[in-house]
């Protein structure tokens, strides 16, 4: 067995293949390394096949008027991403961008085989269609943020989510361990990077978080609650 029999077992979605499944997943699959800064797709790749993130990370994201990028999210090891091409019809193309952040392994999964996967395995239609609501929901929550609030709002909110998907509990309160540049999170959430640094500023000084060497540590995460949903 290689890298690849232990990336797709780590996939929550392929989790409870048996063992013969999944070397037979294995078998049609293709394993690709990406270096820092390299694209793994862009809207001119057809969009052929399901993508899942070995190690690494991958950003995904659309070009903005102004030059600079609207990041869509960040992919972590053993999620899917490109997950789309399961419902493209022919040699339909990608429909945003994909970058390696940092050095990455990715496994490519044929589409039609995982189509057939998919009508084998009502488990694994399941727990897909799940990862496809947590998704959407995930989307939904961002465009109302972006659409009704303020850019301080906006970013509570985006730490707050970084909190529930990195959050690591300390004696100091929740770190987000993973890094995350004020550039990055000005591009998730619509504003400027200068917004961003201020906003920051002023989380800190309130006592909120604290910040050292580009590590946020979360010492009132009860101030996440109260700044969203106010009484």
């Amino acid at each position: 067995m290689n890298d690849n029999y232990w990336y797709l077992k780590k996939c929550d979605i392929f989790h409870d293949l048996a063992a013969e499944q999944l070397l037979l997943l294995e078998q049609h699959c293709h394993c690709r390394e990406f270096s820092r800064g390299q694209m793994v797709y862009t809207p001119k790749h057809t969009a052929d096949t399901v993508l899942l993130l070995g190690r690494g990370r991958v950003r995904t994201f659309h070009p903005a008027t102004d030059g600079k990028q609207a990041i869509l999210g960040f992919v972590e090891p053993a999620e899917l991403f490109g997950e789309l091409s399961i419902f493209n019809q022919g040699d339909e193309l990608r429909n945003e961008f994909a970058e390696a952040v940092e050095r990455s392994s990715i496994v490519e999964v044929p589409q039609n085989f995982l189509k057939k996967l998919l009508n084998e395995s009502s488990a694994v239609a399941n727990k897909l269609a799940k990862h496809f609501a947590a998704k959407l929901s995930r989307a939904e929550g961002r465009l109302k943020s972006l659409l009704f609030r303020t850019s301080r709002e906006r970013l509570i909110h985006l730490l707050s989510e970084l909190t529930k998907t990195y959050g690591q509990p300390t004696a100091d309160g929740v770190i987000i361990a993973q890094k995350i540049s004020h550039q990055d999170m000005a591009s998730i959430i619509g504003a400027t990077r200068e917004t961003v640094t201020i906003t920051l500023g002023e989380l800190q000084a309130e006592g909120v978080l604290k910040i050292n060497q580009r590590r946020m540590t979360i010492s009132n995460t009860a101030f996440f609650n109260t700044a969203l949903f106010p009484a």
